[in-house]
């Protein structure tokens, strides 16, 4: 249910960003950029279809504690259940993401949608795929007490909504509404990079937790906001996205003689290296005005990708809406076929030339599957009119893609 109201909230969500996207122009702000915003889009689609498997462990975790260590049970039709658990859930969540900024285990999930070094509406949507391997660890109070899963799962999902529309800078300060919720302007503070805006503003409907625990900090009228990471992805590869964090530490617990080091390493703040490697190379240091991750892009290239995501944004909710009534080996075949898209997308759009292999072994993969199985990813047979349309794409796709590499390599850009 949950994937199922994301998938139709997202024409919305798309709505919106457009509509930001607008006003912007018209106010000659430049918010968006393509490959940051596509980038921002294909890990959100990316935590969707990934996320089809994953929550079914956190879910099912929560299920688990409910059943048997639950000490009541609360019910689902009293509306002071609804308004107790989601304002447990808001202050439970609170936790979690001020957790997510101090530890490196939970940064490595966290620290995707902080990346992006534009905010707008699809920074919203740029979303972890590892969040949920321990983030339901900070639920679990609320199966002790008791709280339904179909309650749990709902207001886990208001949180979560209600968190979109404060991705923006088109909205300023709102007076006591700023004292009391979550707003645009309480969040562009968190997604600061400046010394002084560093880790606070960490709730999610709610902001009294923050002036509550001592995280709250008003937005400066007289300071630019710098948005991102103090150590920049610069990739638009959104499996590398997913990983670079845990990686850096994995290396450094491995490389480290210290066994304590190797273990703690991963509780402690992001950036924190044992002193053996500290000794051996100093921590790159933190520039401000360093200079947005932007590289050059054509106007082929870049349509084609845009083409690209629409077409696997399509696929990507088709099987959001059918992965449970199809084996599982197909929905995993399903899922590698989007992920390695998205991957393409990414490639295309910051090393262009290198990807046009594997994208072509993408569609090809499509292609193939179309004239020998004549069914999309066995979830419903295509008919004949609707097998030639899927061949047009596919070849129309690969003759752009060749003709855009075949040419020269810089075509113009679009503007940014």
């Amino acid at each position: 249910m949950h994937e199922k109201i994301i998938t139709f909230a997202s024409p919305v969500f798309f709505i919106l960003i457009a509509l930001e996207f607008i006003v912007a122009r018209k106010r000659q702000r430049h918010l968006y950029r393509i490959n940051d915003s596509l980038n921002s889009l294909s890990l959100g689609v990316m935590s969707q279809i990934i996320g089809a498997f994953s929550k079914l462990f956190s879910i099912g975790m929560y299920a688990l504690v409910l059943k048997h260590l639950s000490l009541f049970s609360l019910p689902s039709d009293s509306v002071w259940t609804w308004v107790a658990a989601l304002l447990l859930y808001d202050f439970l969540y609170y936790w979690l993401h001020r957790m997510g900024h101090q530890t490196n285990l939970l940064w490595a999930a966290h620290v995707v949608h902080h990346q992006s070094e534009q905010y707008n509406l699809s920074t919203a949507l740029r979303q972890t795929s590892t969040g949920p391997l321990f983030g339901w660890i900070f639920y679990l109070p609320m199966a002790v007490i008791g709280f339904p899963l179909d309650v749990f799962v709902a207001v886990a999902l208001i949180d979560l909504l209600y968190q979109f529309w404060v991705h923006t800078e088109q909205i300023g300060k709102l007076g006591w509404f700023d004292r009391v919720f979550v707003s645009p302007s309480n969040h562009r503070v968190h997604h600061a990079v400046n010394d002084m805006y560093l880790d606070k503003n960490f709730g999610g409907i709610l902001i009294i937790w923050d002036r509550l625990f001592g995280t709250f900090i008003e937005e400066r009228d007289h300071v630019d906001i710098v948005y991102g990471t103090r150590k920049p992805l610069r990739s638009w590869n959104p499996l590398w996205a997913n990983l670079e964090v845990y990686e850096q530490v994995w290396l450094d617990a491995w490389r480290t003689r210290n066994w304590l080091d190797k273990l703690q390493i991963w509780l402690r703040p992001p950036g924190w290296r044992p002193a053996d490697l500290l000794a051996l190379s100093a921590p790159v240091a933190f520039d401000i005005n360093r200079t947005i991750y932007n590289p050059s892009m054509s106007k082929a290239t870049a349509w084609y990708c845009i083409v690209q995501f629409i077409l696997l944004l399509e696929a990507a909710t088709h099987f959001l809406l059918v992965y449970k009534n199809i084996s599982a080996l197909n929905a995993t075949i399903y899922v590698s076929w989007l992920v390695m898209g998205l991957w393409c997308i990414g490639g295309l759009m910051e090393r262009g030339r290198i990807y046009l292999l594997p994208e072509t072994v993408r569609i090809l993969c499509i292609l193939l599957m179309n004239l020998f199985t004549a069914s999309w990813f066995y979830s419903f047979a295509l008919s004949t009119p609707e097998q030639a349309l899927l061949s047009a794409v596919c070849l129309i796709s690969l003759g752009w893609l060749w003709l855009i590499f075949s040419r020269q390599k810089t075509h113009g850009h679009l503007p940014h």
